[in-house]
């Protein structure tokens, strides 16, 4: 099994693999592509997006500062909307459904690193693939960790982390995150 394919498999995996590095490197490039292109420039940040992300939708607008590591294990559907200083860590699958708005400064981060500080040291890191549903809502500065799933219309409030998965018509709130409210 290659470095990469343990990545995207969830078991513990060396980021300083050839091939890891080439991947990442390319979407650093594509990145600073995208956020070197003035932001009314909508076509042309399309096509950039479309070359950095395994899937997206035809409607989609990401404004100025957007990172992520590899690109090509992000999906996001229709009319996805990032604001400012989006950072997506996509160790492995990162999938996000259809008009989803994020706010600024939100982080989803799929990667870990192990708590072991003999396997952290050895420059090994963990991933665990990210799936948020229909029609969600993450507030600004929240964080998103590995595994977790949220379902449809989803709300997840500002400055929130949210370490575990949440279903469908919830706002959840605080750190950890945890249902504050239902949504009828």
């Amino acid at each position: 099994m290659t470095e990469l394919e343990k990545m995207n498999a969830g078991l513990p995996y060396s980021y300083k693999d050839a091939e890891i590095r080439m991947l990442n490197r390319r979407a650093k490039d594509l990145c600073d592509k995208l956020n070197s292109t003035p932001t009314n420039e909508f076509e042309e940040r399309k096509e950039i997006l479309k070359e950095l992300l395994g899937k997206c939708g035809e409607n989609i607008n990401i404004n100025n500062t957007f990172y992520c590591d590899y690109g090509q294990f992000i999906e996001v559907g229709e009319n996805f909307f990032a604001n400012h200083n989006c950072v997506i860590l996509d160790a492995c699958k990162v999938k996000i459904g259809d008009n989803a708005m994020l706010a600024p400064n939100v982080t989803i981060s799929a990667v870990t690193h192990n708590i072991e500080p003999e396997i952290r040291c050895a420059s090994m890191d963990l991933s665990k693939p990210i799936t948020i549903g229909d029609n969600c809502w993450l507030g600004a500065g929240c964080i998103i960790l590995p595994g977790v799933t949220l379902g449809n219309n989803v709300v997840v409030a500002a400055g929130a982390v949210v370490n575990k998965s949440f279903g469908d018509n919830v706002v959840v709130a605080g750190v950890p995150a945890k249902v504050i409210k239902t949504i009828d």
